[in-house]
């Protein structure tokens, strides 16, 4: 019998291309849950809605009685939860929707994935998970020259939204530990890729190089993050969940670390062989990088290393950040030529 897995926050950029790639590569049947903020901007472009297997619900996590009820209706075997605000300048401008949907809605997602595990036959029980996606922020600025960040590495947050997600991993640890609830949880570097909502680093530095304007870098833009292409991302999503160890944490990371100033020259030299005519009449997009003060808290470097996952699962991600790249840019162009918004 096919899997059933409900996503939350399916209409956003990992979540999403996550969506696309069960779609594509396994016979399961999704149930889509999103509130559809702001950054589900690309939502009905994506939305795979011609397939039989695929079911949206637009519903905010917060609105726990009626999750309990698409749980018991849906029945998933599995649940991964992507759905969160995740924008560090939109946390230090407005924490109040972190703190809602990051933790209280973590905490509600729990309480209604603990009634329905509760009440499973035993054969399903067995077989149910919930698998919490978090990030690398939680484990706080490293020194340039400090290991990588292990899954038992200390949390030490610094913005309100790595705040919110080291929270809601508490609560998820939690859950397991008091209750008994079945979760595996993974932690990921910098995404990016097609269909990334234009707030995000690489795809803002594109659209504003091709409009002419200034590409503001934080500070002196060393700040040091390593990058992971979205769909090597949803692969390891798809293992962990499927294979990882019950009560076990993982780390997907790209392993690709790279200063952010060096990202955005990537960026340029990119679009000055794949977009000349659209270069400034200097000759180069490099020529449109602009400093800008630096936001608060500003961690200098985050890194996780992606040992355990490659040992006990056999991942690793695929595309180097230059392959990536090019794939990103490219697609934009293709994008942004259509004349979409």
């Amino acid at each position: 019998m096919a899997l059933r897995i409900l996503v939350t926050g399916g209409a956003g950029f990992i979540g999403s291309a996550f969506i696309r790639y069960i779609l594509a590569h396994t016979e399961a049947k999704v149930l889509n849950v999103d509130k559809l903020t702001y950054a589900g901007r690309f939502f009905l472009a994506l939305s795979p809605a011609a397939s039989d297997r695929y079911r949206f619900v637009k519903l905010d996590i917060l609105e726990t009685s009626t999750v309990s009820a698409l749980l018991n209706e849906f029945k998933p075997d599995y649940v991964i939860h992507l759905a969160a605000e995740s924008h560090v300048d939109n946390s230090i401008l407005s924490p109040g929707s972190f703190i809602q949907t990051n933790i209280v809605g973590t905490y509600s997602l729990l309480q209604a994935c603990l009634g329905y595990w509760k009440l499973l036959p035993v054969e399903k029980k067995a077989q149910f998970r919930l698998h919490h996606v978090s990030t690398d922020e939680v484990y706080g600025d490293l020194a340039e020259n400090a290991k990588a960040a292990i899954e038992a590495s200390s949390y030490n947050p610094s913005s309100p939204y790595s705040a919110s997600k080291a929270a809601s991993d508490h609560l998820v640890r939690a859950w397991h530990r008091t209750y008994g609830l079945p979760v595996v949880m993974s932690h990921c570097s910098n995404n990016y890729g097609p269909y990334q909502y234009p707030e995000k680093l690489i795809p803002r530095m594109i659209d504003y190089a091709l409009s002419g304007r200034s590409l503001p870098v934080y500070g002196s833009g060393l700040q040091i993050r390593d990058w992971i292409y979205v769909d090597d991302h949803v692969k390891g999503l798809y293992l962990v969940m499927t294979k990882g160890e019950i009560g076990e944490t993982y780390h997907l990371g790209g392993n690709n670390q790279r200063k952010n100033l060096d990202v955005v020259r990537a960026i340029c030299d990119l679009l000055n062989e794949l977009h000349p005519q659209a270069k400034p009449s200097s000759g180069s997009y490099a020529d449109l990088i602009q400093f800008v003060s630096d936001r608060p808290g500003h961690d200098s470097r985050y890194a996780i290393d992606t040992g355990k996952v490659a040992r006990e699962l056999g991942w690793q991600p695929q595309e180097s950040f230059e392959s990536g790249l090019r794939k990103t840019v490219l697609w934009y162009l293709q994008y942004i030529s259509s004349g979409q918004p």
